[in-house]
């Protein structure tokens, strides 16, 4: 019989999983490592370093996790929060070594901007930097995009740990289970995503990148993570209007739940298009596009070709939570600024890769203020609201409601905390909300499209670091940990 309490084999089970992590992110550390020796740069030196340091502590975990028998539904929200820290703490060690002069408070948020799929840098030089520091980046932001607990629930059936449970504590997928277990999830998932970045690097190749700014722009595009390898965003790209399109209609794909693709590949043709979430999105899309290109066209008498293509990538990268910038769009008017504001908090759809409030979201608080009105006219009536043919009972129309009040009381106690290092209304304001909702640019002439985070104080950069943490795991998932009743056993 094990004298071992249920409470020490979750502690175990927690090693075990943390160790299995830090060995997968230790093969990530050696592809670094061969990146650099392809463009014969020093910098291998580093990875290997962190390939092996990986390693030990890795397997030094799974080690002590050895006894491990189980976990509690509960500690699977732990479980969630140490295993994004941890991987951000393994990004870090490449950027803190590799950068000259960089400090590891920068090398910090910019490991936790690429893996939260945020996008926002405080490095800039980015034309000149290491081919291999350029790749780490890319690399942050596809783990980042598919998602790191994804990357656990192939591993976590087999460690009896209830896989799916856990991948619901950091994706906020709200549409049926495709496939019965959530190893078939994991592996479905990771197909779709791999077979877009695939397509998404040849498309960019074959529209005029050389090979290595084909692999990683599109490993920041479909992860909506918005990294690229130039102080100008894809601003760099921006006399080949072509890629332009390329960018947009892969960062949409990015912003479309990745189960559906699934169903279609199943036979559900229509399962993209039959999603109201989707219908939605792509409305809100094509609406923001129109009145942003006739602007431009009536406000600064643009070439009508140019302002569509410029207004159709800035949207879908805003609205997506990628964070590329063909252009600075501040200089387009104050209504593009105050459009641009706006959706910086919308998100795409759920179950993708991007981040934000999401659709589904804003749709159940509409349906949920529908509700109200009807309940004003007719105080006895039993209304039932219906959303993609199902219906919606009042403890999920609640639980929006919850969500959305922290969503925004985390944005304005993050500003508040921000305006502490003087930092002006725009950059504060802009900045809490462009990282919990994981976008990248905020506004304003220092953290805007044309500007970023390098010259803000160090304790600005790790409350925003919260943030992007924070928005990442749907503040929920962390801010649990911080009840008293969470740690009662």
């Amino acid at each position: 019989m094990s004298l071992l309490t249920p409470h020490t084999r979750s502690r175990y089970m927690i090693y075990k999983t943390l160790g299995y992590l830090i060995v997968l992110m230790g093969a990530v550390h050696f592809s670094g490592a061969l990146v650099s020796i392809a463009y014969d740069e020093t910098g291998f030196w580093v990875f290997l370093g962190t390939t092996a340091l990986s390693l030990l502590v890795g397997y030094w975990l799974v080690y002590l996790g050895r006894k491990a028998q189980g976990v509690k539904s509960r500690q699977l929200f732990l479980l969630t929060t140490l295993s994004w820290i941890t991987i951000c703490v393994s990004g870090t060690l490449p950027l803190y070594w590799l950068i000259p002069d960089s400090s590891f408070t920068n090398a910090w948020f910019e490991s936790v901007s690429g893996l939260t799929t945020t996008g926002s840098t405080v490095y800039a030089g980015l034309d000149n930097m290491p081919k291999g520091v350029l790749y780490w980046r890319a690399v942050l932001n596809g783990i980042g995009g598919v998602g790191i607990i994804v990357m656990a629930i192939a591993i976590l059936p087999a460690l009896k740990i209830g896989g799916m449970r856990l991948f619901k504590t950091e994706s906020s997928d709200i549409g049926e289970k495709i496939l019965p277990k959530s190893s078939n999830v994991s592996s479905a998932i990771g197909l779709v995503y791999l077979l877009l970045v695939i397509a998404c690097a040849l498309s960019y190749y074959l529209g005029g990148m050389n090979g290595f700014d084909a692999v990683t722009h599109a490993m920041s595009t479909i992860a909506t993570g918005g990294f690229s390898n130039y102080d100008a965003s894809f601003g760099a790209f921006k006399d080949q209007p072509w890629l332009l399109w390329l960018s947009s209609f892969f960062m949409l794909l990015g912003g479309l739940p990745l189960l559906l693709f699934v169903a279609m590949a199943k036979g559900q043709k229509r399962a993209m298009f039959n999603d109201p979430q989707v219908r939605f999105f792509l409305l809100l899309v094509g609406l923001c596009t129109a009145v942003l290109t006739f602007y431009q066209v009536e406000h600064n008498h643009r070439d009508a070709f140019e302002a569509l293509t410029h207004s159709l990538f800035n949207v879908i990268s805003i609205i997506t939570t990628c964070g590329y910038a063909s252009e600075d769009y501040t200089l387009w008017g104050n209504l593009a600024i105050m459009m641009f504001f706006y959706i910086t908090f919308a998100g795409a759809c759920s179950g993708s890769t991007s981040g934000g409030l999401k659709i589904f979201r804003i749709q159940l608080s509409a349906l949920m203020l529908v509700k109200q009105l009807h309940l004003l006219v007719h105080p006895n009536a039993v209304w039932t609201p219906k959303y993609g043919g199902r219906s919606i009972d009042d403890s999920m129309l609640g639980s929006i409601l919850a969500f959305s009040f922290v969503y925004f009381a985390t944005i304005g106690l993050l500003a508040l905390s921000l305006s502490f290092y003087d930092l002006d209304l725009v950059t504060a304001l802009t900045g809490a909300a462009t990282a919990v909702a994981n976008v990248g640019p905020g506004l304003g002439p220092i953290i805007g499209p044309a500007g970023n985070f390098s010259t803000l104080p160090d304790g600005a950069k790790w409350l925003l670091s919260l943030g992007m943490l924070l928005g990442r795991l749907e503040i929920l998932t962390m801010l649990v940990l911080f009840s008293p009743a969470y740690w009662r056993y």
